[in-house]
């Protein structure tokens, strides 16, 4: 295939996509996207060894490598399925009353930061 006709496919199926109504989802990236987050939301309660979160829960989202690890509780990411991750139901709101007791105490994130979350969880969450 020559490379003008090769250009002009992917031009149409790009076009034929978004006219179907299938989004091109952005590729989440640990460090650029997430890591920003945490760290402006939550390193401030789940870092050791002070943090109130850290201390009540055994969370350590200081880096990649410690969040992975988990809680006392168990794992809080599952790649690949923001549906059953504890991160992603903590911060959609779908905790109940702890989702409403952390709003109260701390400020919610916004929708762009949990899509932002949502994606990278469903994306495997890989450190990158």
């Amino acid at each position: 295939m020559n490379k003008s006709l090769s250009s002009t496919f992917t031009l149409a199926l790009l076009t034929c996509l978004s006219l179907a109504g299938c989004a091109i989802e952005p590729r989440i990236s640990y460090q650029r996207d997430v890591h920003p987050i945490f760290k402006e939301k939550c390193t401030g309660c789940h870092t050791p060894p002070y943090g109130e979160g850290y201390r009540q829960t055994g969370l350590d989202m200081g880096s990649y490598e410690t969040l992975v690890q988990g809680s006392i509780y168990g794992p809080v990411i599952v790649p690949g399925n923001s549906r059953n991750s504890a991160l992603n139901i903590l911060v959609e709101g779908r905790a109940g009353d702890l989702a409403r007791a952390l709003e109260i105490k701390h400020k919610p994130m916004t929708d762009h930061e949990i899509e932002v979350l949502r994606l990278w969880v469903e994306q495997g969450a890989h450190n990158n």
